[in-house]
C-alpha cells in the first residue's frame, strides 16, 4: 500500500505535477512552550473521507481517494495543489460526520481530510467525481498543539495524545472538539526528519 502511494506520487512529480506543496493553513502563533502550541487558525476549505480499518490502513486508503480527486478526479478534470498536512482522526461513534489535511475514527472509522489551497473557495473548487468524498469549509479556531518527529504510528500518537490532554489539564483548558493527527511529509521522508503533530480545537 505504501508503496502505491510513493509510486503514484513520484509518476506524478515526473509528469510535471506538483505531488506535494508547501502550503500551510495559515495561523497566528498563540503561545509555544517546548513541542506544546497554541495557535489561531484561518478559515479553510477542505477534502474529506470517511473509511474504515485501522488508522494506518485508513490513512493510506484515504491518501489515494482524496489524491484522486487534486489530480484531475472532479468535474473539470482540475488539478489542485497538495497542501500540508494531511490530517486524520477518529470519527464520533454516535456523532455522524457532516463533512482535514485530517483523520477522524468511529469505532473502527476514520476521517482524512486535505485542506485546500487558500486560493480556492467552495464557489470555485471542482465538485468531486468520487461521491464519497466531501467538500466543507473550516471555520477559523484555536487549536492546541504538540509536535513529534518519528514514524507516527497508532503507538505514538497515542502516546503524544495523552501528553496533549495532560497539557490542557494543567493548563486549564478545555478542548472543543476531538484530536487530530497531522502528518506534514512524503513517505519517503527519513523518520527523524518527519514533522508530525497532534492538535485538538479548544475554546478561547
Amino acid at each position: 500500500m505504501k508503496r502505491l502511494i510513493l509510486a503514484l506520487l513520484i509518476i506524478l512529480m515526473a509528469a510535471g505535477t506538483p505531488a506535494m506543496a508547501t502550503e500551510e493553513p495559515v495561523f497566528t502563533l498563540v503561545l509555544k512552550d517546548g513541542a506544546f502550541e497554541i495557535r489561531d487558525y484561518v478559515p479553510t476549505v477542505v477534502a474529506e473521507v470517511t473509511v474504515s480499518g485501522s488508522q494506518e490502513r485508513a490513512s493510506n486508503q484515504g491518501f489515494r481517494i482524496l489524491a484522486g480527486y487534486i489530480f484531475g478526479g472532479n468535474t473539470r478534470r482540475q488539478s489542485i495543489a497538495m497542501t500540508a498536512p494531511v490530517a486524520q482522526r477518529r470519527v464520533s461513534e454516535t456523532i455522524a460526520m457532516t463533512a482535514p489535511v485530517s483523520q477522524t475514527a468511529s469505532g473502527t472509522g476514520w476521517t482524512v481530510r486535505f485542506t485546500m489551497p487558500a486560493a480556492w473557495t467552495m464557489q470555485t473548487l471542482p465538485q468531486p467525481n468520487d461521491a464519497r468524498i466531501t467538500l466543507r469549509p473550516e471555520p477559523g479556531q484555536r487549536m492546541a498543539v504538540i509536535r513529534f518527529s518519528g514514524i507516527a504510528d497508532a503507538r505514538q500518537v497515542e502516546r503524544h495524545s495523552r501528553a496533549l490532554e495532560g497539557q490542557l489539564r494543567t493548563r486549564g483548558l478545555r478542548a472543543s472538539g476531538p484530536i487530530s493527527m497531522a502528518q506534514y511529509d512524503p513517505p519517503w521522508t527519513l523518520w527523524f526528519l518527519r514533522r508530525n503533530e497532534v492538535m485538538v480545537p479548544i475554546a478561547r
